[in-house]
């Protein structure tokens, strides 16, 4: 029995040992893999434009819009971590006209879904302050772009957001069904902790839809007739 426990204790070890040394190789093969899928969609792109305006010449017959080698390296925080890319660039001598990646824009530093993991870092808890620190121990120099400042400024953008859709006219929607809960988080901004209101329709084509949803103390009748 005592040689059986010591040898199951052995081969966890390794496990364990192995887990920790592939956990990188595996992050590289992911990271590497997402840098080629991303070159080949900018080389694809470049390609179709290029061939949408091959028949475009000037006086002597030369092309308007050719291709003009790579442009710097980059590094791009996506959702697959930090990508260093060099995007195909384009010579376009229309007057007027200029190619621009819709994959890629000019100048883009971080991926648009990082923007909306922000709002779920902060709700979990995380100051604005805390925030370049942790997404910079998660992602790298890219992410010291997201500063205290940074991220109140996108605060304010959301609540926008928000009140507009709170405020959006329902007048000519139909639910034929109508769930009401209420989401309790862990977060304690105050006293209570903080527990979201919401209203879930469904319309009379069987969709879900979030119809309402609004910040109250617990489930009380006081905060379901606000």
């Amino acid at each position: 029995m005592n040689r059986g426990h010591r040898t199951e204790a052995t081969f966890a070890q390794v496990a364990e040992e192995l887990a920790a040394v592939s956990r990188p190789l595996l992050d590289d093969l992911v990271q590497e893999g997402a840098r080629r899928m991303l070159v080949a969609a900018l080389q694809i792109e470049v390609d179709a434009y290029i061939s949408e305006h091959a028949a475009i010449r000037d006086g002597g017959g030369r092309a308007l819009v050719v291709r003009n080698g790579q442009a710097r390296e980059r590094a791009v925080a996506t959702a697959a971590g930090v990508l260093a890319v060099k995007a195909p660039r384009v010579h376009d001598r229309r007057e007027g006209e200029r190619f621009a990646s819709t994959i890629l824009p000019p100048y883009i530093r971080r991926s648009p879904r990082l923007e909306e993991a922000l709002p779920v870092l902060y709700l979990r808890g995380l100051s604005t302050g805390d925030m370049a620190p942790a997404l910079e121990t998660l992602l790298g120099e890219v992410a010291r772009g997201f500063s205290a400042t940074t991220v109140t400024r996108l605060a304010e953008v959301w609540k926008e957001e928000y009140l507009a859709f709170a405020r959006r006219d329902l007048s000519h929607r139909r639910y034929s069904y109508v769930w009401a809960d209420g989401v309790n988080f862990a977060v304690r901004l105050e006293e209570d902790r903080l527990t979201c209101l919401v209203l879930v329709g469904v319309n009379e084509d069987g969709d879900k839809e979030v119809i309402a949803i609004h910040e109250g103390h617990r489930e009380s009748t006081d905060s379901w007739l606000t």
